[in-house]
């Protein structure tokens, strides 16, 4: 890693971005010279739509309202003053969205320690236990660009139900939610219906992108987060963009895009512990979903600490991230450390994905892949579950193998680890509840101890909303490990044929299917029982390390 203090920094409005000279320099050809000699920063500031070529200059026409969108964004704030202090009573704000609509207003509330129920899963036991909390001081934000994903949908039903069931009316459970979606959608037209409060996003801007519109404010604003600091950050910042130095999205950008051109194309996320909880989780799906198509793409690995497993290794660029720092504070271990205020690391990281794409002739606006294993569990709901048998169980896991590989839980998991080769990464999904079942996410520093390769773990369905495009349109190198677990109390979906029980498998089957569909190996491991098969997991994946 590389000696952070040694270089210069581009620093702008708080934002300190240390290293990047470095990589940039140890590349072949110095990528931050080619941006800055075709003038890319500055168009890109100024919106230029043909940097990613032809095939996308329509699509980036209708996608770059990210650059300026915090100085829209501030006609919100008297609104949702006002809409804070009317539903003052309602203190347990429960978020229901995916992808770019969960995972911003999530580090938002976590970074300024107010609390906010994200529900962009499906597992039963997590559903039902949030709507047994405080359902009388709940107000439910249904956020989604058109609201059709059937998680939001799902769990929207299941709360309007619940109101309804709790002998409320209509009227006063429609009190109970704010929407936020995109002018004219299908949510737009139910909220409507019920006579809910409508708040629209900025049309301009695409999910991954949204983290200053409506979708990332309008739940931590009702959750106690101060978010018009996030909009004067993410202004102070933007005057820099345009800047061939002293700039951080150019420094940032150039950094990832000479790493990823020349053999660094895993980006492992370490928090520094200054700040921004859980800021890794947004920039994976950021990074993920706006490279990982074509074949190409930059693999981003959240790790748990600077010295975790997998946060430095061949072809790894480690990249830190934290809040600002204090006079003569040095940054973290790390090849590039970014550092400042959440609002402009937002803005940072968008305009440095976009020029990074820009390098890897990538659209960073589309997701073409993503949708497999959506269109595949819809067909799933339709027809069934497919019938599977094990092909061994021991004690709480049934082990689903594929064909050559070992039957036993530790052969099966080692056969999996032995097949990364030169150029593999290993993908752990747990298709489980992610507060109670929260001990499976140590599988990842677990197996990466195991191997050089890249090990990365995501929650099931939440991925496919993150990583997922990576998983299916990104380089044909990735092995998978899906961990699913027994139901022991279903949840109905009012108003559709299926419980969440039933949702959940198929999303687990689906995601299946489409990765098969694309040749890439999947290991299914279904825990009958949860806690036990957790710890016994844990234990098998330790014993792949003897």
């Amino acid at each position: 890693m590389s000696d952070l203090l040694a270089g210069r920094a581009d620093i702008a409005a708080g934002l300190a971005v240390h290293g990047a000279d470095a990589v940039d320099g140890s590349a072949p050809a110095s990528v931050r010279a080619a941006l800055v000699a075709a003038d890319l920063p500055a168009r890109l500031a100024a919106k230029d739509p043909t940097l990613w070529g032809p095939a996308v200059e329509a699509t980036a026409r209708t996608r770059l309202g990210w650059l300026d969108t915090h100085a829209r964004a501030r006609e919100l704030l008297p609104q949702l003053a006002e809409l804070t202090e009317e539903l003052a009573d309602l203190d347990h704000v429960v978020l229901a969205g995916t992808g770019g609509s969960s995972l911003a207003p999530e580090v938002i509330a976590r970074t300024v320690g107010r609390p906010l129920t994200v529900l962009d899963g499906t597992d039963p036991g997590e559903i039902r236990a949030a709507l047994a909390d405080r359902l009388d001081r709940t107000v439910v934000v249904v956020a989604g660009a058109s609201g059709v994903t059937v998680e939001t949908d799902s769990v929207r039903r299941a709360y309007w139900q619940a109101f309804l069931d709790a002998g409320r009316t209509e009227a006063e459970a429609a009190r109970h939610f704010v929407v936020v979606t995109d002018p004219g959608s299908p949510l737009e037209a139910v909220a409507d219906e019920l006579g809910v409060v409508v708040i629209q996003s900025d049309p301009e801007v695409g999910g991954r992108y949204s983290a200053l519109t409506a979708f990332g404010l309008v739940p931590a604003a009702l959750a106690g987060a101060p978010v018009a600091d996030l909009l004067d950050d993410a202004e102070a910042l933007a005057g820099a963009l345009d800047r061939d130095r002293d700039n951080p999205g150019l420094a940032l950008g150039a950094a990832l895009a000479a790493a990823a051109t020349s053999g660094r194309d895993t980006v492992a996320l370490v928090s520094d512990a200054t700040g921004l909880d859980g800021l890794g989780d947004w920039a994976e799906h950021l990074l993920a979903g706006s490279t990982g198509k074509a074949g190409r793409g930059i693999l981003p690995v959240v790790v748990e600490s600077p010295d975790a497993p997998g946060a430095t290794g061949p072809g790894v660029l480690t990249v830190s991230y934290g809040g600002a720092l204090g006079p003569g504070t040095a940054p973290g271990p790390a090849d590039v450390a970014v550092n400042g205020p959440l609002g402009a690391q937002f803005l940072t990281w968008e305009y440095a994905t976009a020029l990074a794409a820009a390098v890897l002739d990538v659209d960073p606006f589309d997701q073409p892949d993503a949708a497999a294993s959506t269109e595949h569990t819809a067909r799933l709901l339709a027809s069934g579950p497919p019938a599977e048998s094990p092909s061994a169980t021991e004690g709480a896991v049934e082990v689903y193998a594929p064909a050559g590989a070992p039957t036993d839980l530790a052969g099966a998991l080692r056969w999996l680890l032995a097949g990364l080769g030169d150029d593999g990464y290993l993908a752990v999904t747990a298709h489980l509840d992610r507060r109670d079942d929260a001990a499976v996410a140590g599988l990842r520093a677990t197996l990466a101890r195991a191997t050089v390769r890249p090990v990365t773990f995501g929650w099931g369905p939440r991925h496919l909303h993150s990583t997922g495009q990576y998983h299916l349109g990104g380089p044909r190198a990735g092995s998978h490990l899906q961990v699913t677990g027994a139901v022991t109390g279903d949840l109905p979906v009012p108003g559709r044929p299926y419980t969440f029980g039933d949702l959940q498998a198929a999303q687990a089957a689906g995601d299946r299917r489409a990765l098969a569909d694309r040749g890439r190996p999947v290991l299914r491991l279904h825990l009958t029982e949860r806690a036990a098969g957790v710890a016994q997991l844990l234990d098998a994946a330790g014993r792949t390390l003897t």
